[in-house]
């Protein structure tokens, strides 16, 4: 069976919408998971949720979701410099702002985590279990950087053992891991990317071999859509270069 995981929309429409022409077109994808932080940064908070709901995908609530929802104080974002911050403070505030109370509420049902078995609930393993940032909190950045010692420590968290998969989001960097049996994948981001490459991503785990694989998919979107919505908003000028340069800051 392939799954495929979409993580880190961000309100980005024209990013989803084409990564899900891109999964109509693979029949052989038996299912899809979103992994959080559907709004923030792009200006159709509404309608990617709203696309999400009406199209059936489950998922789980990023940080960006949770926040928005309780009304938190910020948004739980990692900042790459003084600028970036204060631009952070802007998106979120203009996202609370702009969310309907019903995108609001929605967004406060998700669950932290979701647990999957694929080949079904009558065998032990493998699980696939999704968050956004980790299993402690979903505003815990994992970076491909991070430690065997870390993997070990966030798959015993979860109780994860050999042949089951972690899968997550947050850092908007595709990346992936086997580490004693154990595959840790982060699936990058539909709607902001930071890798340079400023193409939709996403990812597509098989389960039908022996031990499941990892495919990173790139799909080129309407970019200046993006790009001219986002101008024409309130939300920062700086977000529409940050798209068009897959996360390099403007300036």
């Amino acid at each position: 069976m392939k799954i495929a995981l979409i993580s880190d929309v961000h309100a980005n429409l024209p990013a989803l919408q084409a990564v899900l022409d891109d999964l109509q077109a693979r029949p052989d994808v038996g299912a899809v998971y979103h992994l959080g932080d559907l709004v923030g940064y792009a200006p159709w908070p509404d309608e990617v949720v709203n696309r999400i709901r009406v199209e059936g995908i489950p998922g789980i609530a990023g940080n960006y979701d949770s926040t928005t929802a309780t009304d938190y104080k910020h948004c739980g974002c990692r900042y790459e410099d003084p600028r970036q911050e204060e631009f952070s403070h802007l998106s979120y505030a203009w996202t609370r702002e702009h969310v309907s109370p019903e995108t609001k509420a929605w967004l406060g049902t998700l669950p932290f985590r979701l647990d999957v078995r694929p080949l079904g609930g009558h065998l032990a393993s493998p699980t696939l279990i999704l968050v956004h940032g980790a299993p402690t909190l979903n505003t815990l950045y994992w970076t491909e950087d991070r430690s065997d010692d870390f993997c070990r420590k966030m798959a015993e968290r979860v109780g994860a053992g050999s042949g089951d998969v972690i899968a997550f989001g947050h850092t908007h960097k595709p990346w992936h891991r086997e580490l004693e049996g154990v595959l840790f994948v982060n699936t990058g981001s539909v709607g902001r990317p930071k890798d340079g490459d400023w193409r939709a991503g996403y990812v597509i785990l098989d389960f039908g071999a022996e031990e499941p694989t990892v495919e990173v998919v790139r799909v080129e979107y309407d970019l200046e859509r993006a790009r001219k919505a986002i101008l024409k908003s309130d939300l920062p000028d700086d977000f529409a270069e940050y798209l068009a340069t897959g996360g390099k800051p403007a300036g």
